[in-house]
Parts: C-alpha cells; sequence; structure tokens
C-alpha cells in the first residue's frame, strides 16, 4: 500500500482546505481510512475515519461538526473536507489504512501509514 496525502497548506482561520489521501495500489478498498494528526510538541491524535464503503464514519469531537470525512472507492481516494478552520487545527495531517474494514480512533488499528500533508492555520 502506497498512500499519498496531499491538500495542506496555509489558510485564515474560518477557511477551508480539503485533503485528500490517494492509495495507488489500490488495496485500501476493503478496509476503512482514517485520519490522525500531529501538532509541534504535542501527540498525534485521532481526527477522522471512514469504513470501507463509507457508510460509517466518526469524528473527534474537536472537530465534529466542521469536518467532513468521504470516499470515492472508484478513485481509491478519501477526503477531509475541512471548514471553519481554527489555529489549533495547524498540524501535519496522516491518512492511514484500518486494520479492519470498520476501524476506531486508536493509532494501534491502522497500518500502512501515508506521509503527511502540512495544514497551517493563520489566526
Amino acid at each position: 500500500v502506497q498512500l499519498q496525502a496531499s491538500g495542506g497548506g496555509v489558510v485564515q482561520a474560518g477557511g477551508s482546505l480539503r485533503l485528500s489521501c490517494a492509495d495507488s495500489r489500490r488495496t485500501s478498498s476493503n478496509n476503512a481510512v482514517g485520519w490522525f494528526r500531529q501538532a509541534p510538541g504535542k501527540e498525534r491524535e485521532f481526527v477522522s475515519t471512514i469504513s470501507w464503503n463509507g457508510g460509517i464514519t466518526h469524528y473527534a469531537d474537536s472537530v465534529k461538526g466542521r469536518f467532513t470525512i468521504s470516499r470515492d472507492r472508484a478513485k481509491n481516494t478519501v477526503y477531509l473536507q475541512m471548514n471553519s478552520l481554527k489555529f489549533e487545527d495547524t498540524a501535519v495531517y496522516y491518512c492511514a489504512v484500518g486494520l479492519r474494514s470498520v476501524s476506531g480512533p486508536q493509532a494501534d488499528g491502522y497500518r500502512y501509514w501515508g506521509q503527511g500533508t502540512q495544514v497551517t492555520v493563520s489566526s
């Protein structure tokens, strides 16, 4: 599995970004995919996850109502639409393939981590 996360950038508070996680080897089709983030000096934290068919989604409380996860199975890509961005959303965002078709918020439930994409929100 080779995951490529993209779409990060610099945005003002209140703005939006859409992150993409492309699976070039198409081996995540039957697995959940999750997004995590890590800010400087902080531990990696769960952001959102989506089940293999997109039917089940879960969000961290800190992003609920502002972020939306989705997937296009035909394109083997998972998206994270981020609206109403806050300064505290600044972090490197990572996507990862879950061990199961439905995975929870624990990082040890994921493998095949992609490289991160930097999101910087200016206040």
